[in-house]
C-alpha cells in the first residue's frame, strides 16, 4: 500500500497540514475541524488521567453496580463484570484514539477516512444522537441530586407545586444545571482540560470522605459483602453475565469512537496510551469496589442497602456535608457530561454543515436535543436502563468502531491522506462521498447486533422472540458482534476492491 501520509513529518507521529494547503471555510472544512497544529498538541498523560477519572466519578458510574446486584449478582460479580467490560472496551479506544496525536483529527473526520466524505455523516450523527440522549441523562440525574440535596438543606419543596408530574423545583434545578453546563463548554476545549484537572481530585476526595462518613457511622460495613450471589455461577449466571458485559462495554463504547476528539490534543502516543490505560479500567473498577463498600455501610447504618449516593447523603443533619455534597454532584457530573456528551455531537453537528455549524453551535444544539428526549425514561428499571438502552448503544456503536478499526489499521495501516479528508475527489471520495463497502458492513453487522433485540413480557420494548427470532441468539453479544461481523466484511469489501493494499 503506498505511504499516503502527507503534511510536515518532522516527527513521523506528528503530522500536519502544510499552510494554505486546505482552505478553513471550504465545503468540508471549518477551524474547529481541521487538524491540531503540532504545537498545540500537549495533553499529557496526567491530562488523559484526569479527563477518565472526572469522566468515570458520576452518578450513573456509581449505580452501575447497584444495576448489576439488583439483575441477581453479588457484589463480587458485578464488580469482575465491570472491570473485564472496561479492560476490553480500551483496547477499541487506543486503537481509535491512535489517529489523534498523530494527525491532530477529531472523530468525524477520521471517520472520512473510512465512510467517505459524505459517508462520515452517518457514523457522526450515530454518534451524536447518543451522545445527546446521555448528555439528557445525565443532566436530568445531577439536577435531580441538586433538588434533593437543596431540598435537605432549605425543606419546604415537599409541598412544592407540580408540573408534569414533577414539584417545579425540580425542573429549576434541572435547567439552571443544564444552562450551567453549557456555559463552561462555550468557552472551549482549553476550558475543559483546566477543568478536568482540577475536578478529577475533588471527585475522588468528595467519594472517599463519603465512604469514611458511613463506616464510621456504621462501626464497620454490614452484611452486604457476605451475601451470596442470587445467580451462583453456573448456569443461572451467564444468561445475565453476558448481556451485562456487553451493557457495560456499551457504557463507554460511545467514547471509544470519538476519543480522537481528545487525543487529537495529545503531546504524542505515549500520552494518550498511558493516559487512557492509567485512568478507565482502573478508576472504573475502585469506583465500583467504593459503591459497593459504601452500599454495604448504608445497610448497617439504615437496615436496607441505599445505592443511590444524593439519597445517602440526604440522611446526614450536616449542613456543611449536604453542601460539600452538592458541590461534589455538581463538578462530577458536570465533568463527565461535557467531556462525553457535548464535545462529541459538537464535533459531529459541526462536520454535517462547516459553513453553517461550529463547535459553540453543536454544544448548544445537543443541549436543546438532551432535553427533547425525555431522558428521566430511559432510566427507569435496570432492565430498560441495561438491556435495552445500552444494549441497542453498544451493538450499533460496534459496529462503526469494527469499521474504524478495520479501516485505520488493516486498510490503511495508519497512514492518511490529511489535505484529501478535506476536499472532493480525493482517495476518500468514494461514490459521490460515500463508501458503499462501509455502508454495507454497518447494515449487516447491525442487523446481527441489534436484530435478535429481545425484551421480558412488559419490561422493554422488544418482542419476546426477539425483532427477529432466529437473531435472538446474538442479542446477548450485541458489542462483540457489531465489532467482528462489520470489521471482518469491510476488511473483505476493501481488499477485494483495492487488491494492492
Amino acid at each position: 500500500m503506498p505511504d499516503h501520509t502527507i503534511g510536515d513529518t518532522r516527527d513521523r507521529d506528528r503530522v500536519e497540514l502544510a499552510p494554505g494547503e486546505v482552505p478553513s471555510d471550504g465545503r468540508f472544512a471549518n477551524p474547529d475541524l481541521l487538524p491540531v497544529p503540532v504545537e498545540a498538541r500537549r495533553w499529557t498523560t496526567y491530562n488523559f488521567t484526569a479527563l477518565w477519572v472526572g469522566m468515570a466519578h458520576n452518578i450513573p458510574s456509581w449505580l452501575l453496580a447497584s444495576g448489576l446486584v439488583a439483575l441477581g449478582m453479588d457484589w463480587k460479580q458485578a464488580v469482575f463484570t465491570i472491570a473485564l467490560a472496561n479492560l476490553i472496551v480500551l483496547v477499541p479506544m487506543l486503537l481509535i484514539g491512535h489517529a489523534g496525536p498523530k494527525y491532530g483529527i477529531p472523530f468525524p473526520v477520521l471517520a472520512r477516512a473510512s465512510f467517505g466524505l459524505r459517508g462520515a455523516n452517518l457514523a457522526a450523527m450515530i454518534r451524536a444522537a447518543v451522545a445527546c440522549a446521555w448528555f439528557g441523562i445525565q443532566t436530568w440525574i445531577g439536577g435531580s441530586g441538586i433538588f434533593v440535596l437543596l431540598g435537605k438543606v432549605f425543606g419546604g419543596w415537599e409541598d412544592a407545586a407540580k408540573i408534569a408530574g414533577q414539584p417545579w423545583p425540580l425542573w429549576l434545578c434541572f435547567i439552571l444545571f443544564w444552562a450551567l453546563e453549557l456555559a463552561i463548554i462555550y468557552r472551549g476545549m482549553e476550558a475543559l482540560r483546566r477543568f478536568e484537572n482540577w475536578a478529577a481530585p475533588f471527585v475522588i476526595v468528595g467519594a472517599l470522605a463519603l465512604l469514611v462518613w458511613i463506616g464510621v457511622k456504621a462501626g464497620g460495613f454490614g452484611e452486604l459483602l457476605d451475601q451470596p450471589s442470587k445467580l451462583g455461577w453456573g448456569e443461572d449466571f451467564w444468561p445475565v453475565f453476558f448481556p451485562s458485559l456487553m451493557g457495560m462495554i456499551a457504557f463507554w463504547s460511545t467514547l471509544s469512537l470519538n476519543i480522537p476528539d481528545f487525543t487529537r490534543f495529545g503531546a504524542g502516543q505515549r500520552s494518550q496510551i498511558r493516559g487512557q490505560t492509567l485512568g478507565l479500567p482502573t478508576t472504573m473498577t475502585l469506583f465500583a469496589l467504593l459503591s459497593v463498600f459504601v452500599t454495604s455501610g448504608s445497610e448497617a447504618v439504615y437496615g436496607a442497602p441505599i445505592w443511590d449516593p444524593v439519597e445517602l447523603v440526604a440522611k446526614t443533619d450536616s449542613v456543611f456535608g449536604l453542601l460539600y455534597a452538592l458541590v461534589t454532584v455538581l463538578v462530577a457530573t458536570i465533568s463527565v457530561n461535557i467531556a462525553a456528551n457535548v464535545v462529541s455531537p459538537a464535533y459531529d453537528l459541526a462536520n454535517l454543515a462547516p459553513r453553517r455549524i461550529n463547535f459553540r453551535r453543536g454544544a448548544l444544539i445537543t443541549g436543546v436535543v438532551g432535553v427533547l428526549i425525555m431522558p428521566w425514561k430511559l432510566t427507569s428499571t435496570p432492565e430498560l436502563y441495561i438491556y435495552t438502552w445500552l444494549g441497542l448503544v453498544g451493538g450499533l456503536l460496534g459496529t462503526v468502531a469494527g469499521i474504524l478499526i478495520a479501516d485505520y489499521w488493516v486498510v490503511r495501516r495508519t497512514r492518511l491522506s490529511l489535505p484529501d479528508l478535506y476536499r472532493e475527489g480525493g482517495p476518500y471520495w468514494y461514490t459521490g462521498g460515500w463508501n458503499i463497502s462501509a455502508v454495507a458492513a454497518f447494515v449487516v453487522g447491525g442487523v446481527l447486533a441489534i436484530g435478535g433485540s429481545h425484551s421480558a413480557p412488559g419490561q422493554g420494548p422488544f418482542p419476546e422472540e426477539g425483532l427477529i427470532p432466529f437473531l435472538k441468539p446474538l442479542a446477548d453479544y450485541g458489542w462483540a458482534v457489531g465489532v467482528a461481523s462489520s470489521f471482518l466484511l469491510y476488511t473483505a469489501l476493501m481488499i477485494r476492491r483495492h487488491p494492492t493494499r
